[in-house]
């Protein structure tokens, strides 16, 4: 059988890896947990006089410095204090200057979430009327640019790199501990810890330009790296990089002490290696788990330890995963993985699985609230996908499964193969050394016995030449040999890939390991997006959503057909509320047949109910201005929320119908 990759299978593994780039590419600027919630004045609202200050609500708490709310005026200069003060971290208020004219005002956020993302956006209000203004809101985002890609590939090989390191090191200790021997184990296991450190120190340095500015020269600005050890992200990086000296030293001893016991030692030094690797594993777990989404929102004291176990479990099966397959293909043909190794494995991949179900039920319910949150938003969408390659990935490891069961079935056969195999070698290893050894002994001797009549001078001079041609022979005969075992083991190594079974689960593990570059890539992307059910409540509370607003100026209109059964009882009534906010308002009312012009009606009535608070009806009244049009000022509205606006309307002295519509006020 052929010991090259099948072509459907080297086309599986190109297009999963095109997948993977194409979702690296696509993941963009990180969305953050916290969303903003609240703003005071609102989005859009156009004021009578300029406020004392305006304060933002998020849906956690978020940090903030000096320039990170700022009120510009229509030039785009600021007329902030520059000194937001916070209430409990969810709140934040800036003051204003006094005596600002009238205009629309912008105002701008970039603050840094609980969960470690940053954060950023841009609204707009008006003072008096709305007016042009030179101030753009649609700049780029916090945690995008060059640095934010360069960070989220940081993110990327850091999560890799755990898998590597700890899935690598389980596999070792759980699986194969001969694996500990073998060198291109241990190199695959040393190159997880260095790429996790290496990704360790570059988000270090970037975190400070990522959640500010997004400018390479400030990645450099041991100022801005100060304050970042400050932060909750930074000392878990630093924590991170403190855990990696222990997990060094683990790994020193598991290649070194460990490898050069026997069996029987082994066993003894297995136990204390597996309790402290797994106290290293679960702290850098935990470095991500109290920094990011699991530390935040809904029940943070039991979904940290969740996601540290959900992290291990990710990380013991696609690193373990990836380790078997370096050391099927890679590995030396007189060290081959055993399949009993491979069962193993199999046995501690399906508690991975189980663990990955249970911790990720938790953490969807967690995180989307809702079964519309799967379909509705970034991150459901982002889950679906995720559920979808971990399906594929236990069915690929289902056929591993079916090789490794046949290759347990042939291995003593292919043992035994391997053994005659090395015994013949080796015999021939020998005799080739010693045929040579004695070739070159002979020339020798033929040469020492046709000098021994001459002087002592002579004998001398004749040894020196003979015992460079002893030199010679050995240096010879020491290069065949080395050639013919290289020979011997290229024939071992070609003997066991034809085994069938071997090449078989070699082909399914290459499968899973291609899936679980793609899965990693998604999980990546997942800590970086807006869960779900933050998503939804800032879309609820957003005031912008008010049912019939108008952004621009602030009024709520709502147009409500009617039709009183009467004779030219059909019509249109709209009703303009403006500036839809707590306290007085103004109300007009425009009546319309249906083919719109305007006509007058006998009476019309309005009420105002809120249901939520049980506030209500408020009567409202308003005066005949002109044709089609009635009018009241200082309407009261006592608090903000949702409103229930019924008007009532009379077209004849018998026929009147109540229409009614719902409006967030406030």
């Amino acid at each position: 059988m052929t010991q090259t990759i099948a072509p459907r299978l080297r086309t599986l593994v190109l297009l999963l890896l095109a997948a993977a780039c194409a979702l690296l590419a696509a993941a963009g600027p990180a969305s953050a947990h916290a969303a903003l919630t609240g703003s005071d004045p609102r989005e859009g609202a156009v004021v009578d006089k300029a406020p004392a200050q305006v304060s933002l609500t998020f849906s956690e708490s978020v940090s903030m410095d000096d320039d990170s709310l700022r009120v510009l005026d229509p030039k785009g200069k600021r007329v902030d204090d520059g000194k937001p003060s916070g209430t409990g971290g969810t709140t934040y208020s800036v003051k204003l200057h006094a005596g600002l004219p009238d205009g629309t005002y912008t105002v701008t956020y970039q603050v840094v979430s609980a969960d470690s993302h940053p954060v950023s956006g841009a609204y707009t209000f008006s003072v008096g009327a709305p007016s042009d203004t030179s101030v753009s809101v649609s700049a780029q985002g916090a945690g995008g640019g060059f640095v934010g890609g360069l960070y989220g590939v940081g993110r990327y090989v850091s999560y890799a790199g755990f898998a590597v390191l700890v899935g690598g090191a389980a596999f070792v200790l759980a699986c194969w501990p001969r694996g500990s021997g073998v060198r291109v184990v241990q190199r695959f296991v040393v190159s997880g810890w260095l790429a996790l450190t290496a990704a360790t120190l570059l988000l270090l340095l970037l975190r400070g330009s990522y959640t500010g500015s997004g400018k390479v020269a400030d990645v450099f600005d041991l100022g801005l790296l100060g304050e970042v050890l400050q932060t909750k992200a930074g000392a878990a990086l630093v924590s991170r990089l403190l855990l990696l000296a222990a997990a060094a030293l683990f790994v020193a001893v598991l290649f070194g002490a460990y490898d050069k016991r026997e069996d029987e030692e082994k066993r003894d030094l297995t136990f204390g290696l597996a309790v402290g690797g797994s106290v290293v594993a679960a702290g850098l777990a935990a470095t991500w788990a109290m920094s990011e989404h699991a530390s935040v929102g809904l029940q943070a004291g039991l979904a940290m330890p969740v996601d540290v176990v959900h992290l291990i479990a990710v990380a013991t099966w696609l690193g373990g995963l990836t380790a078997l397959l370096v050391a099927l293909y890679r590995g030396p043909a007189d060290t081959p993985v055993p399949a009993l190794a491979v069962r193993r494995f199999s046995r501690v991949a399906f508690g991975s699985v189980i663990a990955l179900v249970v911790t990720g039920t938790y953490q969807s319910w967690r995180q989307l609230g809702s079964w519309t949150a799967f379909t509705d938003t970034r991150y459901g969408q982002l889950l679906l996908v995720k559920i979808g390659l971990v399906a594929v990935l236990v069915g690929v490891a289902y056929f591993s499964r079916r090789w490794t069961a046949q290759l347990a079935e042939a291995a003593p056969a292919v043992a035994g193969a391997a053994r005659g195999a090395g015994k013949a070698s080796g015999s021939a290893a020998v005799q080739a050394a010693a045929k040579t050894a004695g070739k070159a002994s002979g020339n020798t001797s033929a040469k020492s016995s046709g000098k021994e009549t001459g002087s002592g001078n002579a004998k001398v001079a004749e040894k020196g030449p003979g015992a460079a041609e002893d030199s010679g022979g050995s240096r010879r005969a020491a290069q065949l040999a080395r050639q013919r075992a290289a020979v011997d083991a290229a024939r071992q190594k070609r003997q066991r890939d034809a085994d069938p079974n071997r090449f078989g689960l070699r082909r399914s593990v290459l499968a899973e390991a291609s899936v679980a570059v793609v899965l990693l890539v998604v999980t990546t992307v997942l800590t970086q997006t807006e869960p779900g059910r933050t998503e939804e409540e800032a879309k609820a509370a957003g005031t912008s959503s008010a049912t019939g607003s108008a952004p621009s100026t602030g009024a709520v209109t709502l147009d409500m057909p009617f039709d009183t059964g009467s004779q030219n009882g059909k019509g249109v009534i709209r009703v303009e509320l403006d500036p839809a906010r707590v306290g007085a308002n103004d109300m007009h009312l425009y009546v319309e047949r249906p083919d719109g012009t305007a006509f007058d009606i006998p009476e019309v009535k309005v009420a105002l109910t809120q249901k939520a608070q049980d506030i209500g009806p408020l009567p409202v009244v308003p005066d005949h201005i002109t044709t089609g049009h009635w009018s009241a000022s200082g309407v009261q509205v006592p608090m903000a929320g949702d409103w229930e606006v019924a008007v009532t309307v009379r077209t004849s002295d018998i026929d009147q119908v109540t229409v009614s519509k719902n409006a967030q006020i406030g």
